[in-house]
């Protein structure tokens, strides 16, 4: 919707931060959302027409760049990670796409980092070795390894991507290890 629904912001912002839970209420199944008083009745179709977005059992390609921790990943899991067609599971909301494979990503190193800062994008492994897709909401690492993050020319992609969905990553290019 140009120009937003006329929500309180609750410390400047209109979106709701499900990990702090603080912020407008999340929509709901039957709310009614307002629109500002200077959108109604507006008329047109917009300048530019909206992509076609990706539904429930389509597969969506987004490309990746590795790092900063693949090597944590066995040379097995990061080839899996790029061959192997992951769906969006139900558990999925604004922090990040909860994703599931046939196999989970196996690790070469175990134990826990010390909680990182993330990007949005990044691809985070849990110990269970399915990938968590961070969005807008992204937050530290909580000890799990980054495999790598979703390229900024995909990143609004990848906030279209809905459950149901199945994900292909394509690394654009190998990984280097950061030099100390």
């Amino acid at each position: 919707m140009a120009g937003g629904f006329d929500v309180q912001p609750v410390l400047g912002s209109c979106s709701t931060d499900t990990l702090a839970a603080i912020g407008p209420p999340p929509v709901r199944t039957g709310d009614r959302l307002a629109i500002p008083a200077r959108e109604r009745g507006v008329t047109g179709a917009p300048e530019t027409p909206a992509r076609d977005l990706p539904r429930p059992g389509d597969t969506v390609v987004l490309d990746v760049v590795p790092g900063p921790r693949t090597d944590w990943f066995t040379d097995e899991a990061v080839a899996q990670l790029e061959s192997q067609a992951w769906t969006v599971t139900p558990r999925s909301n604004r922090v990040g796409l909860r994703l599931h494979g046939e196999l989970p990503l196996a690790r070469r190193r175990h134990g826990e980092l010390p909680s990182e800062g993330t990007v949005a994008g990044a691809v985070q492994v849990p110990a269970d070795g399915q990938p968590v897709l961070f969005l807008a909401d992204h937050p530290l690492t909580g000890g799990y390894p980054v495999i790598g993050a979703v390229a900024p020319h995909h990143l609004d992609l990848a906030g279209q991507v809905p459950v149901g969905c199945r994900i292909r990553f394509h690394f654009v290019r190998p990984f280097a290890a950061i030099a100390p």
